[in-house]
């Protein structure tokens, strides 16, 4: 019986992955060469498309970690936790984070010229967010080698970073208070 955490599993995940990224870059390519008269809208929806997708990966991981902790080492459910935080960051997280930066990007340009107290703020809040997403690789590359140096309780306080993050830009985005 095949296991979700077997090879094959895995190069599906990956390659769906890659389809959706591709269909992504296609879309986007289209609306581009196609200058539709709502391509504003169209590069904002990608845009919250990706930043949910990368969000949802910010959310899970620390969950991860905060269970792979008390997992003992070289256990069956370790080696698990190990396979589904590659997943995640390799699949979900990385692509989504490019994507949001790429439409984001696009949109602070081509809409705002980068101007706006605001948006400089955002764009600050999404580079600490962007801290956090390197910081989460960073341990799942520890948790693979067996060298977490990090307890649940941790893990646990760093499962709140993206929220308070994602809360700000969300204020930031909305409101504008910063004109």
């Amino acid at each position: 019986m095949e296991k979700q955490t077997d090879a094959r599993p895995g190069n599906y995940a990956r390659r769906r992955a890659h389809l959706a990224i591709a269909f992504f870059v296609v879309l986007a390519v289209g609306l581009f060469v196609w200058q539709p008269d709502n391509l504003y809208l169209w590069i904002k929806t990608l845009h919250i498309i990706a930043v949910i997708s990368w969000m949802a990966g910010l959310f899970y991981m620390p969950r991860l970690f905060i269970y792979h902790t008390d997992a003992e080492v070289g256990s069956v459910q370790s080696e698990t936790f190990k396979v589904m935080e590659q997943r995640l960051l390799k699949v979900i997280m990385n692509p989504a984070m490019m994507l949001t930066w790429i439409f984001g990007l696009y949109l602070a340009w081509s809409v705002y010229g980068f101007q706006g107290t605001w948006l400089h703020m955002k764009i600050g809040l999404v580079v600490l967010l962007t801290l956090v997403h390197i910081s989460f690789s960073r341990s799942v590359k520890a948790f693979a080698r067996d060298k977490n140096r990090h307890s649940a309780r941790y893990w646990r306080y760093m499962n709140e970073a993206p929220t308070i993050l994602m809360i700000a830009i969300v204020i930031l985005v909305v409101v504008k208070p910063f004109g």
